[in-house]
């Protein structure tokens, strides 16, 4: 199983509907006894210009943007490939816009 490090971007399936694109992994490392899930923030190229939307300009990524309001939890099996990590500042604005969205 794939190992989902926090502030790793992971090629990720979501499924029919959100199709299969770049996720900022948001979660902790898990234990053996935790559930196999992780907690991610899509990258979109379809911003629309909120507060919530995170630009992050990479040599791995599109242009596009990490949507805050759009958490998603899933299994690990659905990483498909790790394409590279954001820097800890990098992480830090997206982690400032989820809680901002989540009211922390």
């Amino acid at each position: 199983m794939p190992r989902a490090d926090r502030g790793a971007v992971w090629l990720v399936d979501l499924g029919y509907a959100a199709k299969v694109r770049p996720c900022l992994v948001l979660n902790i490392p898990t234990l053996d006894i935790d559930r196999a899930l992780t907690t991610l923030i899509p990258q979109t190229t379809s911003p629309r210009g909120t507060r919530f939307e995170i630009a992050i300009p990479t040599s791995y990524l599109r242009n596009g943007v990490f949507d805050a309001q759009n958490p998603i939890s899933t299994t690990q099996s659905k990483l498909i490939r790790r394409l590279g990590d954001l820097t800890a500042a990098q992480l830090g604005q997206v982690e400032d816009a989820v809680r901002m969205w989540l009211g922390l």
